[in-house]
């Protein structure tokens, strides 16, 4: 990977940097470690409108061309190791060598770096934190992140990712990337908001379920189609992270409504995909496996909203949702989620859900949403 060029002098300062972040890293147990807090290691490189951190070899450590793009949507909450061990083994190849990885960011640290570095087949962990708008237009940032032979957004908030990196070098460096290398790519929580073809901004602060249902175009929803497009399997899709936990599945379903009634999407290729914490989505050649403690929610309209207005309670129904829990990846070898198709491979049976009167209810025995 192409990093920032140094004089001798940097040079070892820098791998001295890498060498006290991989000692870290070995007194850390390997555990979701990517919250805002990080190690409390100082910045390998702090400019003025990002700071880097480096953990592992300074080297490049070139990478084949996966045959397939991987994405891996993340629901939030404890990360879920089996997901970033699937990233780097697609990464790495049948010849099994090492990888560098790439986390961005626009808030937080290092929390990344010693969780994924102590991963078996990892090289090196590079997080850049991104706290300046101007920073997506720098070209040692687009050097390392073109470099990547994965690369995944942290959680965070989604709002300054699209707000800062939309129409950037950074948009560009990422789509040429993923069309060039199919290099796995993936993101949690606000990191996945962005993944879809139809992006919820949270611009203007989070929505509730409650406050979405009982009016569709309360000013928190705000939906765009400016960033990544065109990711396969997720086409004409929005995406929603700790969704049982937080009850999002009111304003997942808004978000569906919105994207129908404004005419972001057509009514038959619209689609949702909600995550739980601790819950990861692996998509991969159009299709969907579960991983991690939770389940996944796959959502399709099946008639056009009746109402969505401003300030009136959403009317819309007969939603199908399919509920796919967490399974090992071995178990999911024999079972998995058709995009394409849009149906369970084992062909279990879809319920229901009904928006009326700003409540959302469902057909699932015993009426529970989840």
């Amino acid at each position: 990977m192409s990093r920032i060029p140094l004089d001798g002098l940097s040079q070892l300062l820098w791998r001295g940097a890498a060498a006290a972040a991989l000692a870290l890293a070995a007194v850390l147990p390997a555990q979701a470690a990517g919250g805002v807090a990080g190690s409390g290691a100082k910045p390998t490189v702090s400019a003025k409108t990002y700071d880097y951190y480096l953990s592992g070899n300074a080297a490049d450590m070139p990478a084949p061309v996966p045959s397939s793009q991987l994405l891996v949507l993340m629901g939030g909450g404890s990360d879920v190791d089996e997901a970033f061990q699937q990233m780097i083994a697609k990464a790495r190849g049948a010849l099994g060598g090492k990888v560098d990885v790439v986390v961005l960011r626009t808030s937080g640290a290092d929390g990344y770096n010693p969780y994924l570095v102590a991963m078996d087949g990892v090289d090196s962990v590079e997080t850049l934190v991104l706290n300046k708008p101007e920073a997506a237009n720098d070209p040692q940032v687009n050097r390392i992140v073109a470099g990547a032979d994965v690369l995944f957004i942290a959680g965070g908030d989604q709002s300054t990712y699209i707000a800062n990196w939309t129409g950037t070098q950074l948009q560009r460096t990422i789509a040429s990337l993923l069309a060039r290398r199919q290099v796995p790519f993936g993101g949690t929580s606000a990191g996945l908001a962005v993944l879809g073809d139809v992006d919820y901004t949270g611009e203007n602060g989070s929505v509730t379920s409650a406050q979405a249902l009982s009016n569709p175009y309360d000013r928190r929803v705000t939906l765009s189609t400016a960033f990544l497009t065109g990711l396969p399997g997720l086409q004409a899709t929005v995406t929603d992270s700790h969704v049982r936990t937080r009850d999002r599945m009111g304003r997942l379903v808004t978000f569906l409504a919105r994207m129908v009634r404004d005419g972001l999407t057509t009514l038959a290729a619209t689609r949702g995909i909600g995550v739980d914490e601790a819950t990861a989505v692996l998509v991969d050649s159009g299709r969907a496996t579960v991983v991690g403690a939770n389940a996944a929610y796959f959502l399709r309209p099946t008639i056009a909203p009746a109402v969505v207005a401003a300030r009136m309670p959403l009317d819309f129904r007969t939603v199908q949702v399919y509920k796919v829990p967490a399974a090992v990846m071995a178990a999911q070898a024999a079972k998995f989620f058709d995009l394409g198709q849009w149906t369970p491979s084992d062909h279990a049976a879809p319920y229901y859900y009904d928006a009326l009167g700003g409540a959302l209810t469902s057909t699932q025995e015993g009426g529970s949403v989840y």
